[in-house]
């Protein structure tokens, strides 16, 4: 097999606009919390179809900061799965909460509203369901279990569940464009979003320190504020987005019509939900290719050390394996990544 790489994706045919992007930046003199932030959070809303966009450094202090605009702190427990990124928990730790793991449903890999259920407790402040991968947790049936939801959806920019996009689901959620994501831009970024007005005035009080105007501070805050070259870059790519998203879905239906089913347990959606394909990723019991995830689970993590019982958990991080995938993943290349996991799949 040829080198097929993981991360399918290029930005080289944007170059010449991201150049342009960034000079013009570079020219103003204005480089914090200027008007390509503003512009991209306007624009990034409008998107979304939520109220308030608020640009900060990264995906982690993103939902760290959410957290906080819904009130979670000390004494209070966040619920969320185990199999996803470490900072998801590390978020909630930051704000002073307990994270409190679920379990996952291992076909879609993300939580249920009974995984969740059977956690919750007097001290539960909120629900952080992370759309894995680009599948999508079921975020209505979680909001009627009565408790706060923040998406974590940094992995999601472009799912739909009935039409509703990733973002725009909960009281809040979270975003990451780092350069992996389908949404990146060239280094770090993030963003909260919202159409809760007092969430998103805390969020923006919160970034900048806890201050509004550099000398009264209302909050112990953050130092943490998307800039404007990487709010620049962004304007470029969102209007590419949904194009992309297509050329992921693509992507996976060829792995579907071309016979990885054969040898793996394909992704799989809840109904009225659209995958956009951050990572494609299969479960079998051995594969001859593909990287695995979240191996060592976040509960199982040594600064974690919970005892929470998730099988569900466990097998999603014994079996799954990350397929190539990327806007710019090829048929042919499909076709060899299926023929790779032919040769060795159990």
């Amino acid at each position: 097999m040829t080198d097929v790489p993981l991360f399918a994706s290029s930005l080289a045919p944007y170059h010449d606009r991201l150049t342009e992007a960034i000079d013009r930046v570079a020219r103003s003199g204005r480089y914090i919390l200027g008007p390509e932030v503003e512009a991209f959070e306007a624009e990034f809303a409008a998107y979304l179809g939520v109220g308030h966009c608020i640009g900060v450094a990264n995906g982690t202090d993103a939902l760290t900061i959410a957290l906080r605009g819904l009130g979670v702190g000390p004494g209070d427990e966040v619920v969320m799965p185990s199999f996803t990124f470490y900072a998801t928990a590390e978020a909630a730790i930051v704000a002073g909460a307990t994270p409190v793991f679920c379990d996952i449903d291992p076909d879609t890999f993300c939580v249920t509203a009974e995984t969740v259920r059977a956690v919750l407790t007097p001290r539960t402040k909120a629900i952080v369901p992370v759309h894995l991968f680009g599948n999508l947790a079921p975020v209505p049936a979680l909001r009627e279990l009565g408790v706060p939801v923040v998406e974590d959806a940094a992995q999601a920019a472009g799912a739909t569940l009935d039409g509703v996009k990733a973002g725009a689901l909960a009281d809040a959620a979270t975003f990451s464009f780092f350069p992996a994501k389908n949404l990146p831009c060239l280094g770090d970024g993030g963003a909260v979003v919202t159409d809760d007005d007092r969430v998103a005035g805390l969020a923006r009080l919160l970034r900048f320190h806890g201050s509004t105007d550099k000398q009264t501070f209302t909050e112990v805050g953050y130092n943490s504020r998307l800039d404007e070259m990487q709010a620049a870059v962004l304007r470029v790519l969102l209007p590419e987005l949904d194009s992309w998203n297509e050329r992921r879905r693509a992507a996976a239906a060829a792995y579907e019509r071309l016979g990885l089913g054969e040898h793996a347990t394909l992704p799989h959606s809840i109904e009225g939900a659209r995958h956009v394909y951050h990572l494609y990723v299969v479960r079998a019991e051995r594969l001859a290719i593909g990287r695995g995830y979240y191996r060592v689970p976040v509960h199982r993590q040594p600064a974690i050390g919970s005892d929470a019982h998730l099988p569900g958990t466990e097998e999603a991080a014994r079996t799954n394996h990350a397929l190539p995938m990327g806007k710019d993943l090829t048929e042919d290349q499909v076709r060899e990544v299926v023929a790779a996991c032919a040769s060795g799949s159990t």
